[in-house]
């Protein structure tokens, strides 16, 4: 599913000048490419090509005559790939979650864009400086294989400390995958802390199968039964359990207290010096377009960005009772991104990775 974009080699003469120029903001023959490349988390593109992005991709090429080049991995890896490439940029769109969106622009790679569209985006899903928008609402989760765990489905954090769970659990790496770090924010939620929490995972350590930098290969190993218990959010998990009938969507709680969740938004933001900025704004506008939004749950198995759009559909509904009851709790965001550094350093001390 992921795929490699090689970067462009340095030319010699008036290329050279021109790809000079366009890093310092200025116009060159590639402004005015019918191209534009987009860096994304994964979860939005179809493994059979069904997903809302792959959609999407065809109705806007179809529509403006711009091409979409994609590239896709895990929301860390796609920051750190854009901040290796600075000084010869090749992404005009990043989309992540968070706290790597926040990231993004803490490190200066994101310039301001308020799509249109972008004020019916709740407060809460887009930075008030424009710098990104939400375009598909989301909720973090679990997935567990509801045939070989039929009646016997996990509840609670502690239940996946069963031995029963030995090399049958596994989660995606925190500070490379978004829904991976999500893990340590919704147990630092769940347990009360950070210190808590970590002693927490310690242990669980001890039934994971290993590192992942990518979420979305987790659910085929758990619809085989190759394990049975791994971390996801419900856009992402949903769509994928049209065709992988095993995998069931839950949400761990602590031992006697309510199942939590958090947003967890694909976030999208242009790429400051982008080499095709003006195909990027075109994107982000067709993204938050009423069409493209209304195909988010129907298409996508997500929710929409946009807070006027109210989904009636079959998967609408459906995604509404998956989270009915659930405690949805919203993270310090600005804590999480002043500190994440800290939190992943203490996740790898605590369980040895």
């Amino acid at each position: 599913m992921r795929r490699n974009l090689k970067p462009i080699a340095a030319v010699t003469g008036s290329l050279a000048l021109a790809a000079s120029l366009t890093a310092c903001g200025g116009s060159s023959a590639a402004s005015d490419e019918k191209i534009v490349t987009v860096y994304s988390a994964d979860g939005l593109k179809g493994e059979s090509g069904d997903g809302w992005y792959d959609q999407v991709f065809k109705d806007f090429e179809k529509k403006t005559g711009i091409k979409v080049k994609y590239v896709e991995g895990g929301s860390g890896e796609m920051v750190q790939r854009a901040v290796r490439e600075k000084s010869n940029i090749q992404a005009d769109v990043l989309v992540t979650l968070p706290p790597f969106i926040q990231q993004a622009d803490a490190k200066g790679l994101l310039r301001a864009y308020r799509p249109k569209g972008a004020d019916l985006v709740g407060a809460g899903n887009k930075a008030a400086d424009g710098k990104w928008t939400s375009v598909v609402n989301n909720y973090f989760g679990f997935i567990h294989n509801k045939k070989e765990l039929k009646g016997d489905a996990p509840k609670t954090w502690e239940q996946l400390l069963d031995p029963a769970y030995k090399d049958k659990l596994q989660y995606s790496t925190p500070g490379v995958a978004g829904d991976g770090t999500a893990v340590v924010i919704k147990a630092m939620h769940d347990f009360g802390g950070k210190e808590p929490a970590m002693e927490y995972l310690k242990k669980l350590q001890a039934n994971n199968v290993g590192p992942s930098s990518s979420t979305s290969k987790l659910a085929p190993k758990v619809d085989k039964g190759e394990i049975l218990v791994a971390n996801g959010d419900v856009q992402m998990n949903f769509a994928q359990s049209k065709s992988m009938p095993n995998l069931g969507i839950w949400f761990p709680a602590k031992d006697g207290a309510r199942p939590t969740t958090f947003a967890l938004p694909y976030a999208a933001g242009l790429v400051d010096k982008a080499p095709h900025t003006e195909n990027g704004k075109k994107l982000l506008d067709f993204m938050l377009t009423e069409g493209a939004q209304r195909q988010v749950s129907g298409i996508g198995g997500g929710f929409p960005a946009r807070t006027d759009i109210r989904p009636t559909d079959a998967n609408a509904i459906e995604l509404a009772k998956l989270i009915k009851g659930v405690e949805i709790f919203e993270p310090d965001w600005k804590d999480v991104g002043a500190n994440l550094d800290d939190y992943i350093d203490a996740w790898k001390s605590a369980t040895g990775s």
